[in-house]
């Protein structure tokens, strides 16, 4: 290739030099990561991956009631077939100018088929039809097996979409007509930069591919992320307590004590200032506290669900009363934290303990019947082999548990970012909440056991003396306290009418409320954003689809009708209050300024 040629091609966007650096750099890598898994598995020798999902035997079941009903099998191939046949009559028609409708097309949100040739380009639109045909049909014989028993039902649903995904055209260079153009225009420097992509990711998660959903190195906790002011008032070998500085001159007597989910860091509930729940509530006169769970290590491995209680929510409400001299407290608990909340509270009431006046509940499970996609994630089988690979090594890792969440949505959390850094060559772009979600944090061995076998595999939580905490037998309806329901139409993790159960439980009078949205978006829904909406029906009905029927929908924010709500139980306003005073109890300590030492402790670095 001449000089000229050269140049010519460099003006386009293909440079030779800088693709060789490229390929030498990707080679440099490869043969590193190459070497360092043999270096690995040598001793070991090669081995089989473990079947944890259990899927031969449940795809196994399904192979077997397909093939027991050869009518229905050839009556799903041959509606398959005129599908096909639909699809060749369209297209012949749309390849001679004409118009015709589409045989197939993608459900509406599918953000995988937005660029423009999926519809226009003559072949395109035939490899997304076809694939649109292939997965409905797939789909469709799979689901309408009779005979399976339901987890294996959900199992088998469950792992042919994940494979359907998989599949899907978009995925791959030469049929995503995006990827097509940027190969073309740029002589494949994309695909080789995203090869080094696939690399870097690969050496950063240790010889397993971990993608990169953000750029991490654009946020840092306690300045542009997490930055509502505060203190670590109080800690102990599990959570870090955070006392939020007041803004208004006067304050409610009773303070709030946030309880987030233990699986991840508390700093969802203050992302940015324009969406901080904890912003939005001290700007509204609460004192607020939040926990800030550790991130634990093996040292921790012993420490158990009555451990969590003990150090989380009871050691929590002693400190308030030192910092603060109040004894009662408003909670609010988010997910699993809403869990231990209503597990705590049931503790509680069996020791007559009534320093909770009220409780709020943000998508939050306490009977588990139906409790969504995860089960499809644990069985017996399946937490025999998670308590085998938790002993090992004390607890679970944070991705593993990511990955499982990941896969719930698979074509938003997966395959857009292998198209976007590993077939478009492009760098994640910064975003502070997929930098949160990459934040995993771990779970002490015996107190996952415990959390899936008694609230999952049990069920125990919702039955009267079901589960026994500090040799306490504990009954939920025995709450008799207010309490807040709010939960998310489209949540995945926590369904709603699953959710709905929880309100009928407790003893207490209940207000449950149905946000839009899904599982993080539907509870962190700022009023100023005027998004998404919810539902209230004052009646709680006896099913989650009668109180569905008779509910009314607003505009806005949650927010503002779980303060309406809350205001009965905060009492008289007070003057501000300095962080760790209390007056009558004496003064807590300032350990450090928030987010706190608990929160900033990366699983990566561990």
């Amino acid at each position: 290739m001449s000089a000229t040629d050269t140049a010519g091609l460099s003006k386009q966007g293909y440079d030779p030099v800088a693709l060789a650096d490229s390929l030498a750099s990707a080679a440099d890598k490869s043969a590193k990561l190459l070497g360092d898994y043999l270096v690995r598995h040598s001793k070991s020798g090669p081995s089989l991956a473990a079947d944890e999902f259990g899927l031969t035997k449940a795809f196994m079941e399904l192979a077997a009631k397909m093939l027991a009903n050869p009518y229905r099998l050839a009556e799903s191939q041959m509606n398959l077939w005129w599908d096909y046949s639909a699809l060749w009559q369209s297209s012949m028609f749309k390849l001679m100018g004409q118009s015709s409708t589409p045989v197939a097309e993608p459900a509406k949100g599918d953000r995988r088929f937005r660029h423009d040739d999926w519809q226009e380009h003559f072949l395109f639109d035939y490899v997304k039809q076809s694939y649109l045909i292939a997965a409905r049909w797939l789909h469709t014989a799979v689901a309408s097996v009779e005979g399976l028993d339901e987890n294996t039902q959900k199992k088998v649903d469950f792992f042919t979409r994940q494979y359907i995904d998989a599949l899907a055209p978009s995925n791959f260079a030469l049929t995503n007509p995006e990827v097509f153009r940027e190969t073309v225009a740029s002589g494949g420097q994309n695909l080789v930069k995203g090869l080094n992509n696939l690399l870097d990711d690969i050496e950063r998660g240790n010889g397993q591919l971990k993608i990169s959903m953000t750029d991490s190195k654009a946020f840092e906790l306690g300045v542009n992320i997490a930055t509502t002011p505060g203190k670590i008032v109080y800690q102990n070998e599990l959570m870090q307590l955070i006392q939020y500085e007041p803004t208004t001159a006067k304050v409610y007597k009773r303070p709030l004590l946030i309880i987030p989910p233990w699986i991840n860091k508390y700093y969802i509930l203050d992302l940015r200032e324009k969406n901080s729940l904890v912003k939005w509530c001290v700007e509204h006169g609460l004192t607020v506290f939040v926990i800030s769970w550790v991130n634990p290590d093996k040292k921790l491995a012993g420490k158990d669900f009555v451990d969590y209680m003990q150090e989380g929510p009871l050691a929590a409400l002693a400190a308030i009363e030192q910092a603060t001299g109040e004894r009662e407290v408003n909670a609010l608990g988010y997910c699993l934290g809403g869990t231990l909340l209503a597990a705590t509270l049931a503790y509680m009431a069996a020791k007559k303990d009534r320093r909770i006046a009220s409780a709020g509940f943000m998508s939050s499970l306490i009977d588990f019947t139906g409790a969504g996609e995860l089960e499809v994630f644990i069985d017996e089988g399946q937490v025999q082999a998670l308590e085998k690979k938790m002993n090992e090594r004390g607890y679970l890792e944070g991705s593993e548990m990511a990955n499982s969440f990941n896969m719930l949505r698979s074509n938003d959390l997966i395959w857009s970012f292998v198209i976007n850094n590993y077939l478009l060559g492009r760098d994640p772009f910064p975003f502070d909440l997929l930098h949160w979600n990459c934040d995993s944090t771990r779970m002490p061995a015996k107190m996952h056991s415990f959390y899936l076998r008694n609230m999952y595999l049990r069920n125990a939580l919702k039955d009267p003396a079901g589960i026994a905490l500090a040799g306490v037998p504990i009954d939920v309806s025995k709450v008799a306290l207010p309490t807040y329901f709010v939960s998310a139409i489209e949540d995945h993790i926590a369904p709603w009418k699953t959710t709905y159960a929880g309100p009928r439980l407790l003893g207490g009078k209940s207000r449950f409320v149905l946000s839009g949205s899904g599982h993080i978006a539907g509870m962190i829904n700022p009023p100023a954003a005027n998004k998404y909406g919810y539902w209230t029906n004052d009646k709680l009905a006896a099913t989650p689809d009668e109180w569905f029927a008779g509910a009314k929908q607003h505009e806005g924010s949650w927010w503002n009708d779980w303060l309406a709500w809350l205001k009965p139980q905060l009492g008289p306003q007070v003057a501000a209050r300095a962080l760790g005073k209390s007056g009558a109890k004496g003064r807590l300590k300032i350990i450090e300024a928030a987010p706190g030492s608990y929160a900033r402790l990366r699983a990566d670095a561990l």
